[in-house]
């Protein structure tokens, strides 16, 4: 394994090393709850905790893709936001000592951090902190200092009202609601019922996207003034008609409706994705299959779009398949 001090300045592929090696050797644990490894031998449980100054949310989403890489492995998370001062970060190192295992932080307060690597190199635990090599690369490409303000991504600033905006924007003009406001939309997403429009849109309402999604359905068509819109980005979202008959049927039964009804009939839905499709087709709008993708894929594959289109300009994408 490698040294304290070497895993404190490494960045993310250090911690799935570092998380590699302590599921396969477990050399960290008091808790004696044995488990069998992909390795063919019998792991126990492995303690990772989670230190940061702020949220904590960007340590959150990095133990996940972090821990996505590992199947079956037996991982207690323990979770320490807000942690600013020496005092606090004290009373958990206590409890980081009954439970020791892998260590991954965010602290900006370099006397906080130092407390830190110093108190888990007394213990004998690895310590990674997560954006200490992305930000030593800004650092030295923009050539100024990083200024050290925790949850600094967290601020109340402009980017951050209009963020809240979008999301109301979004809340507000979903399936197919207020037409006459989609021309202030960034995006309008068309689809099937039960194609993911409106998980989609919310996601991308977070990502500072105002959004809004229109139902297709072919006897009732939407408005003519959805074919006019020229500053949104439309595109359409299909799905195979077996997949969208599967997630319509569990629909209903969680409805306790009837699970056979024209709305899961094969034919009727296959001739409602297909009239969906020579709607994007005959409009030139861009299509995304959402059959086998979640819903953050599917966000990502729009927000591609939008950008191409930001740096493209209108009309330019097509009703190219994605």
């Amino acid at each position: 394994m490698e040294s304290a001090a070497e895993l404190v300045i490494g960045p993310l592929p250090w911690f799935i090393r570092c998380l590699s090696t302590a599921l396969s050797r477990v050399a960290f644990t008091r808790d004696v709850r044995p488990f069998r490894s992909g390795y063919g031998g019998i792991m126990q449980r492995l303690h990772l905790h989670l230190l940061s100054d702020s949220t904590g949310e960007t340590l959150e989403m990095i133990a996940k893709a972090a821990l996505a890489q590992f199947e079956d492995a037996d991982v207690v998370r323990h979770f320490w936001p807000m942690v600013r001062s020496q005092q606090h970060l004290d009373r958990i190192m206590g409890e980081i000592a009954d439970k020791p295992g892998l260590v991954l932080f965010t602290l900006v307060n370099d006397q906080t951090r130092l407390r830190l690597e110093e108190r888990c190199m007394a213990l004998g635990l690895p310590i990674v902190d997560a954006l200490d090599a992305v930000t030593n690369a800004l650092e030295q490409q923009l050539g100024r200092q990083a200024q050290g303000r925790p949850g600094r991504q967290h601020a109340m600033d402009e980017a951050y009202f209009a963020r809240v905006a979008a999301i109301q924007f979004t809340i507000a003009h979903d399936d197919g609601v207020l037409a006459e406001d989609w021309e202030e939309a960034d995006i309008v997403l068309a689809g099937v019922s039960r194609s993911s429009k409106t998980p989609t849109s919310i996601y991308l309402a977070n990502r500072g996207f105002k959004v809004a999604n229109i139902p297709i359905v072919p006897v009732s068509p939407p408005p003519q003034s959805l074919f006019a819109l020229r500053r949104p980005l439309v595109v359409g979202l299909t799905t195979a008609p077996e997949r969208l008959i599967q997630v319509r049927r569990n629909r209903l039964l969680s409805l306790n409706q009837a699970p056979e009804t024209p709305y899961v009939d094969a034919d009727t839905v296959a001739k409602e994705v297909q009239f969906a499709r020579r709607m994007f087709a005959d409009n030139n709008w861009p299509v995304i299959d959402v059959s086998r993708r979640s819903i953050e894929e599917t966000a990502a594959a729009v927000i591609a779009l939008y950008n191409e289109r930001v740096a493209t300009g209108p009309g330019e994408l097509g009703s190219r398949p994605i």
